[in-house]
């Protein structure tokens, strides 16, 4: 007998079962992997089909067919989309296969909108390339780009589409491109131009979203007027320049945005133009420390005045440092915004990084209140607002007293530096608050006494840091 009939009549039985259940096991595994094979092999018979079906050959004339820009708006598109169908003549099931996560998480009625909605990207770099490849991805089939610029070697760095074969190109056909070799359903409208108020009407009419990524401060507030002016939905990206920490980018109104040089600068300008709120962005909490703007050579400040060196005189020439990544942060965040938007499912009470918002109040009603008395005058107001404390407090004196050994204040104060020169950010400094009662006894006290004979030399280097880096986060919204 051999080693298996020795053993007893049980473990005879236990051994038959388990090499039963392994083999049963083995044919389960083939089978799954036999259909899967053949369920990938029909779905790409499917698919090369459905082009095929789509594409002409080269001496058949090409039927009739509806406008294929945005909502019938503009002229056709351009040749290159040859090959290019409208929704209806491509395969429902293939559509749904694609798009069966988006489908999964939004819901029949969700994905509807979605696929209705007709959104404009005006500037199509590094934000909003991206916002506009996630968007189609996601099911978008009706998206206009809008864009003057033409893609450069520098571009390659961030941009969500273009690579070496496409230095010269204009952006937006480089990635119409690329969102029709995504989905072939996708009506593309390509606009190589620039947006200006005058005109730029014709650019976002019918558009259910508008994504402002403009770099130019004048032409984004100028979009985001007009969308504002006309009930257009319209979601804007802030400075992704110079900056390298992707924890601090949120979406916020643009009146709840803190410490982001740019937005400071367009909320303002869109208050002047009774603009105060209502409209959603993405920017990021972290001001730009030591990296700088790359500055213009001599031989170009030779040619003429600045603003005559670019393509278009109301654009920067400078060129803004930038990681690939966080373009394409910002970028994202505005897709998923939109998205759910369209769908009917927002995003509700968006977590807010930091809320500091009645400390800044107080720095600010108790600096008002100091500088009437020292002036001898009711002020109703001061050179500097709560933005502007919010950036000395936690960015330019990191919530700490200038003062040694710089603890963090248990009340903490601003006061003005230099009694001879006006209250501005960089003449603004944070002590505890027996350290100001001390300052403005000494200094203010009529004798000449200067604030580094109070305070020492290394101090007055500190200011004067401090003081540098208020200039240089005031330079990035000129």
């Amino acid at each position: 007998m051999d080693l298996f009939t020795n053993q007893p009549h049980k473990t005879q039985l236990i051994i038959t079962a388990l090499a039963a259940s392994l083999a049963t096991a083995s044919l389960f595994q083939a089978y799954n992997t036999h259909t899967k094979r053949v369920r990938r092999r029909k779905l790409d018979q499917e698919i090369r089909l459905s082009i095929a079906t789509h594409t002409l050959a080269p001496n058949v004339p090409k039927p009739p067919s509806r406008a294929t820009t945005l909502n019938g708006v503009g002229p056709p598109l351009p040749t290159s989309t040859a090959g290019f169908g409208d929704v209806a003549d491509y395969d429902e099931d293939l559509i749904r296969e694609q798009l069966a996560r988006n489908y999964a998480f939004f819901g029949e009625k969700g994905m509807e909108r979605i696929r209705e909605g007709r959104v404009v990207v005006v500037g199509c770099g590094g934000v909003g390339s991206w916002a506009a490849v996630m968007l189609v991805r996601s099911g978008v089939s009706k998206i206009r780009l809008v864009d003057f610029d033409y893609v450069t070697l520098s571009s390659l760095n961030r941009h969500a589409t273009a690579g070496l074969d496409d230095v010269g190109t204009p952006k937006v056909k480089c990635i119409e491109k690329t969102l029709l070799s995504i989905c072939k359903w996708v009506q593309v409208d390509a606009r190589v131009e620039i947006w200006r108020k005058e005109e730029g009407g014709a650019l976002l009419e019918d558009a259910d979203w508008v994504i402002d990524a403009i770099d130019n401060i004048q032409t984004k507030v100028d979009l985001l007027k007009y969308c504002h002016d006309n009930d257009i939905k319209v979601f804007s990206s802030m400075g992704a320049g110079a900056k390298c920490d992707p924890t601090r980018i949120q979406i916020s109104d643009i009146s709840h945005t803190i410490y982001d040089p740019l937005a400071r600068s367009v909320r303002r300008r869109l208050r002047t133009l009774g603009v105060p709120s209502g409209i959603p962005v993405v920017y990021s909490t972290e001001v730009p420390g030591d990296v700088k703007l790359l500055p213009l050579p001599e031989e170009e400040f030779e040619k003429g005045a600045v603003n005559e060196l670019g393509v278009f005189d109301d654009f920067r020439v400078r060129i803004l440092p930038v990681i690939g990544p966080l373009p394409s942060v910002f970028g994202l965040h505005i897709a998923t915004y939109v998205l759910c938007e369209l769908a009917g499912k927002p995003i509700l009470n968006p977590l807010p990084i930091k809320n500091r918002k009645k400390l800044y109040e107080r720095l600010y009603r108790d600096l008002l209140t100091r500088e009437s008395k020292l002036l001898g005058e009711q002020l109703n107001k001061l050179p500097i607002d709560e933005d502007d404390v919010a950036l000395i407090f936690e960015d330019l004196h990191r919530g700490r007293s200038v003062i040694p050994p710089h603890n963090v204040p248990s009340r903490p104060t601003l006061v003005r530096w230099d009694p001879l020169r006006p209250l501005t950010v960089d003449n603004c400094v944070v002590m505890e608050f027996g350290d100001v009662e001390k300052h403005l006894k000494a200094c203010w006290g009529g004798d000449g006494t200067r604030p580094e004979e109070v305070w020492g030399k290394a101090v007055k280097k500190v200011v004067e840091r401090r003081a540098e880096e208020a200039r240089e986060v005031r330079e990035w919204v000129l």
